[in-house]
């Protein structure tokens, strides 16, 4: 008789995702909407290249910093609360064994069940803060590598989705053309990593897809047509 496996599939590598999906959509959303702004206003695909090119390297690097400085903060905001949950085990271990069978009748536990598993749990100091840290604070413990890891995955994320848009300008003849060329470009990239953005993170994919193919529409669309009021 053949057994049925049932096979849980969660999401894997969450932060590596989400940090790809901030640089990604910020670097094809930004630099298009740069570029379609200068295309109202210059006649010289060369300027827009040369701004490009400065923003894209000036884009990644800050949203590089952000997420080293969002890992960092991240880190140290743990070891803070897990300093601070050592502490109170030691100086007030019957408190926090009141907050560990609030937490059981929170899941309708029976009082004799709440008082055994406090107990229990307590006879070992470094699982019971860990269990604190998780079900009373709702905190894991975060990767070491956490913040590094972010700051390269957002800043390679922001140049690979910056230079799609920019691309159109090397091989068009003026910043017409090239902001024909870039929309194309950027909008059937920003429709397909949101379409698979939205597949990955269990979301519906064509809605998420049209979502993030308007979000850049609409930044390109404002940037130029500021552009060329002020060039007006």
């Amino acid at each position: 008789m053949a057994k049925d496996f049932h096979k849980e599939q969660h999401l894997k590598s969450s932060d590596f995702i989400t940090d790809m999906v901030i640089g990604m959509s910020d670097g094809l959303t930004v630099p298009f909407a740069l570029a379609a702004g200068l295309s109202g206003a210059v006649q010289s695909n060369g300027i827009i290249i040369t701004a490009g090119i400065a923003e894209i390297v000036a884009g990644s690097i800050a949203m590089g910093l952000g997420g080293y400085l969002a890992g960092k903060t991240e880190q140290e905001h743990y070891e803070s609360e897990l300093n601070r949950e050592y502490k109170e085990v030691e100086i007030l271990p019957e408190k926090e064994k009141e907050e560990v069978k609030e937490i059981f009748e929170a899941y309708g536990l029976s009082l004799e069940s709440q008082n055994r598993i406090a107990d229990e749990l307590a006879q070992d100091k470094d699982k019971w803060v860990d269990f604190m840290m998780k079900y009373e604070l709702g905190l894991d413990k975060p990767n070491p590598n956490r913040a590094r890891n972010s700051a390269s995955t957002i800043g390679v994320s922001y140049i690979v989705g910056g230079l799609i848009p920019l691309s159109a300008y090397f091989f068009t003849a003026n910043p017409n053309q090239g902001l024909m060329v870039s929309a194309v470009l950027t909008l059937i990239c920003l429709f397909v990593f949101g379409y698979f953005k939205s597949q990955v993170t269990g979301q519906p994919p064509l809605k998420g897809a049209i979502k993030v193919t308007i979000i850049g529409f609409l930044a390109a669309g404002a940037a130029f047509l500021v552009a060329k009021m002020l060039n007006a």
